[in-house]
């Protein structure tokens, strides 16, 4: 393990996560991977282990630790070979909770992110629209303001956590007419009249409900916007460098779970008298995989020191995501081929782990637009820059 980045507490907390979700999770898994509905009590356990409030404040239930207790539970929520389960998890802890911590008022974090931390609410980060995807600016939804409400429609889609949460952080437009400027950000009660959600079904995160979300003249108080009226794409845009890290980490992790595995089988395979991983061809591909996977993860954990020291590492960030996802497939599809004909068959981890990672290069930001940020920024020296 990388002692540059990781104390012995680190590795204390990694080991007590590890028998906890062997215990408490892996039992359930296959379960959840065939209803495609996680059941609610190990919300409450990881909130009760404290595993939702690794980097949030002390004073709502969080225990304000480095962003490398994040890396750790990424790391290993990959290694239980359940995507869906892992993005259940994180995209309520880092998507949806991030813009309570940071946007919502004093009465949104003692409502929702103290809840939240504690697993008794679960929350879900309401952005891609059916007509949008990756192009943020051009949502369609509005809110529009009526007294002391605001009146939400619209819909949004491909929302993790988006059919059993318990609220929504939505974002939506409050002044159409300024285009990326006109955007806010709401917190929605599940159980407000007009909001309803359609289950999508998926190729792979069988175990996350992701749905499609409708809002019919939905009535918001106006204490639940969060931030300032009309700064939410600057909010969004922030919280993206986190988002696009998370997932690139989550790629190096289950790429490295992918190797471990291939490794594992490849010496009790046996094939003209000796194990497989003796065989050239198939041992100097293994060098290049790992070689590719150790370099991401590299990477990764030193945007996450600079983010964690908070710089505005948002360059890096999209570099993470894009280069990990894509390394992360090419890896599980090479370790799927060392299995020869078990790595097709559902008994066997691959082919969940090869439908699992295809959703990296294109959730978060599909790697063709990332591309395409990347080029503005390293071309046309196009700078980003944190809300203000």
């Amino acid at each position: 393990m990388n002692s540059m980045y990781f104390t012995e507490e680190h590795h204390l907390f990694r080991k007590s996560l590890q028998d906890f979700l062997q215990k408490e999770v892996v039992p359930y898994i296959e379960t959840w991977e065939q209803t495609g509905v996680i059941d609610r009590f190990i919300w409450k356990k990881f909130g009760d282990m404290g595993f939702f409030g690794i980097n949030y404040p002390e004073a709502y239930g969080g225990l304000n630790l480095d962003l490398f207790y994040s890396v750790i539970l990424l790391e290993e929520l990959q290694k239980i070979n359940s995507g869906g389960f892992a993005a259940a998890i994180w995209a309520h802890v880092y998507l949806a909770m991030t813009h309570l911590n940071a946007e919502g008022s004093e009465v949104i974090k003692q409502q929702y992110l103290a809840p939240s931390i504690a697993g008794d609410k679960i929350g879900c980060l309401c952005i891609t629209e059916p007509f949008g995807g990756s192009d943020v600016a051009g949502m369609r939804t509005t809110a529009v303001k009526s007294g002391d409400h605001y009146i939400v429609n619209g819909s949004k889609t491909f929302i993790t956590n988006g059919v059993y949460s318990d609220y929504l952080v939505v974002a939506a437009k409050t002044s159409p007419e300024l285009g990326n400027k006109g955007i806010s950000i709401f917190v929605i009660d599940r159980e407000s009249t007009g909001v309803s959600a359609t289950k999508l079904d998926k190729l792979g995160w069988r175990a996350s409900d992701t749905g499609e979300i409708a809002f019919d003249n939905v009535k918001v108080p106006v204490a639940n916007l969060m931030g300032d009226e009309n700064k939410g794409f600057s909010y969004i845009m922030q919280h993206f460098s986190l988002e696009r890290l998370i997932m690139g980490i989550n790629a190096h992790a289950r790429a490295e779970f992918a190797l471990e595995y291939a490794l594992q089988y490849m010496s009790d395979r046996m094939a003209f008298g000796k194990s497989i991983d003796k065989f050239q061809a198939l041992r100097h591909t293994i060098a290049d995989l790992y070689t590719d996977m150790e370099i991401c993860k590299e990477f990764n954990y030193s945007v996450t020191f600079r983010l964690n020291k908070g710089e505005y590492v948002v360059k890096h960030a999209t570099m993470s995501k894009l280069k990990s996802t894509k390394m992360a497939d090419e890896v599980i599809y090479q370790c799927l081929q060392f299995l020869g004909g078990y790595g097709y068959m559902e008994d066997y981890p691959m082919a969940r782990l090869f439908r699992d990672s295809r959703l990296g290069p294109i959730g978060g930001g599909t790697s063709e637009i990332l591309r395409e940020i990347l080029a503005k920024m390293i071309i046309d020296k196009k700078e980003y820059r944190p809300a203000t």
